[in-house]
């Protein structure tokens, strides 16, 4: 009873509506909050892998998103659990830092969860357990850096990058185009790197999306996209060496600011307002003229009589055109935008060796390419797919691959993937176990028993015995003393990760142990779970 009695013996209540409050707590808070954990990491469990399923996620409004990517189904998945939200920010995490593994890192810390389940039953203390965790994160990242293999790779020989990312976009519905997209991923990150600074600018990197054709058509740009037409169907679709005015001000005659009204009641009036109008648009079609402009884009719409007058005058221009592309635009063209009519100079004025509008399909579907730019340095992948799903879906695959390969600019060093690592560390952390003579030890050795749980789920995933195909992999490993061998989810006949070419970022596999480790920590330290009643 929460109920205290001060130095008059007058009791006082220290939590409102105390007796109305469900709460939980010790042992049985634990288990509430691991079983949660559990359950968010055994939906994802099925998707990890290149056999993975997908999961269709259908949002308040109808709209359906079919995906494999972690990240993707725990942020459009309605999660009401407290403990169940940590595990979503958790793949949120991993997502912003590295952009991959975002399914294997919520099943590593089930995994962990499921091990410290066991523990706490024994009566060993959660502290104890979250300082044993730690200690076998430590010598499991440190392991990582021991079988982790640095590859070098140039501007000409890009054949290291490309395979990595093709092990990122194995697992997702776009495998059976994998190499293809791979490089285009990878082509698209080595036009945009810095490799001075071990850079990339992911921003740099436009990816657009159109339905229709079919994956294979998916195409890398060097320069720009706009999902938008010339503003008049008869100005010329086709300009070679293009000098682009970017324009965020409005091209046509100013509205009175003010509140006051014109009255014309006269003919004579309108005339000479319309005039007015008129020249004061040719003002404006003269000065792009005059700086050399032979293609206006404009952030602003004008209407049916100033687009008549451009056609005429022969400059052609398109509408409309969003922030974020205008500046991409600017950018790949080396112009600049330019808010006042009176600040357009010819120095402001990108450059393009060819704007063209293309058009796809049967209708009238049109884009604007706008390509061989001044400076190349953005880039658009353009997908095309059946669907809007299949489009989207690969958007986060590219996405994923474009992340893996600008962690691999930034550090060139790889594992084996196909739970090769994980095996690796396993052993390792076993194998440290005994060095540690306190109750600690019995959580460095769930931790080494959580760690074989992703190789366990690419083997169940792949169709495969799960606990045979890990013994025998393990026994393996052990046996050649070879931290390359992982789980043969292709069939293809070898466990040699090496052979089959299946890469990981060592900085991925990293992140994933220690973000895991620091969840399960959190989760293990609750020990007290308040939640008001329900009105």
């Amino acid at each position: 009873m929460a109920l205290a009695f001060d130095e008059y013996g007058r009791p006082f209540i220290i939590l409102r509506g105390q007796e109305q409050k469900s709460r939980l707590r010790g042992l049985d808070a634990q288990k509430a909050n691991i079983s949660a954990g559990k359950a968010v990491a055994r939906i994802l469990r099925t998707s990890l892998g290149p056999k993975g399923m997908d999961k269709i996620l259908q949002s308040p409004d109808g709209d359906v998103t079919i995906t494999n990517d972690g990240a993707t189904i725990l942020e459009q998945m309605d999660v009401d659990n407290q403990i169940a939200k940590l595990m979503v920010e958790l793949s949120r995490s991993q997502d912003y830092e590295i952009g991959d593994g975002t399914t294997g890192v919520v099943v590593m810390a089930g995994a962990l969860l499921e091990q410290a389940e066991g523990l706490l039953e024994r009566g060993i203390h959660p502290i104890r357990i979250a300082e044993g965790y730690e200690m076998a994160s430590r010598i499991a990242v440190e392991h990582l850096e021991h079988i982790a293999q640095k590859f070098e790779f140039g501007v000409s020989n890009i054949e290291p990058l490309v395979q990595t990312c093709m092990t990122t976009l194995s697992s997702k519905i776009v495998n059976r185009c994998k190499r293809s997209l791979a490089e285009i991923a990878v082509k698209a990150v080595m036009a945009v790197a810095d490799l001075e600074r071990r850079d990339v600018n992911l921003d740099l990197i436009k990816v657009e999306g159109k339905v229709g054709g079919k994956l294979e058509d998916t195409e890398l740009i060097h320069g720009i996209v706009v999902d938008k037409d010339m503003s008049h169907p008869q100005m010329p679709k086709h300009i070679e060496d293009a000098k682009i005015a970017i324009l965020t001000c409005p091209f046509e005659p100013p509205k009175p600011k003010t509140k006051h009204k014109v009255d014309i009641d006269t003919v004579e009036k309108f005339q000479t307002l319309r005039l007015q109008e008129q020249k004061y648009f040719d003002d404006m079609v003269q000065k792009c003229k005059d700086v050399g402009a032979t293609l206006v884009i404009c952030q602003w719409g004008f209407d049916d009589e100033a687009n008549h007058l451009l056609m005429h005058r022969n400059l052609p221009a398109v509408r409309w055109v969003g922030g974020v592309e205008l500046e991409l635009i600017a950018i790949a063209t080396g112009g600049r935008i330019v808010p006042r009519f009176q600040e357009l100079t010819p120095e402001k004025l990108g450059k393009a060796g060819l704007v063209r509008e293309k058009s796809f399909g049967t209708t009238k579907d049109r884009m604007l390419y706008i390509e061989r730019c001044a400076n190349s340095r953005a880039v658009t992948i353009f997908v095309r797919g059946g669907n809007k799903m299949i489009i989207e879906e690969t958007k986060r695959s590219i996405h994923d691959a474009l992340c893996v390969a600008r962690n691999i600019i930034r550090n060139n060093s790889i594992v084996y993937g196909g739970g090769s690592a994980e095996i690796s560390c396993s052993i390792a952390v076993e194998a440290a176990a005994d060095k540690y003579p306190g109750v600690e030890q019995y959580a460095i050795r769930a931790f080494g028993d959580a760690l074989d749980s992703i190789p366990m789920a690419l083997a169940e995933n792949s169709g495969l015995q799960p606990i045979e195909t890990l013994s025998a992999v393990r026994s393996q490993q052990i046996k050649d003393g070879n931290a390359y061998c992982g789980i043969d989810c292709n069939d293809v006949g070898t466990n040699d990760m090496r052979e089959q070419n299946v890469f990981e970022t060592l900085i991925g596999k990293q992140q994933q142990i220690l973000l895991a480790t620091q969840v399960v920590k959190m989760i293990l330290k609750i020990d007290d779970v308040i939640s008001p009643t329900d009105y």
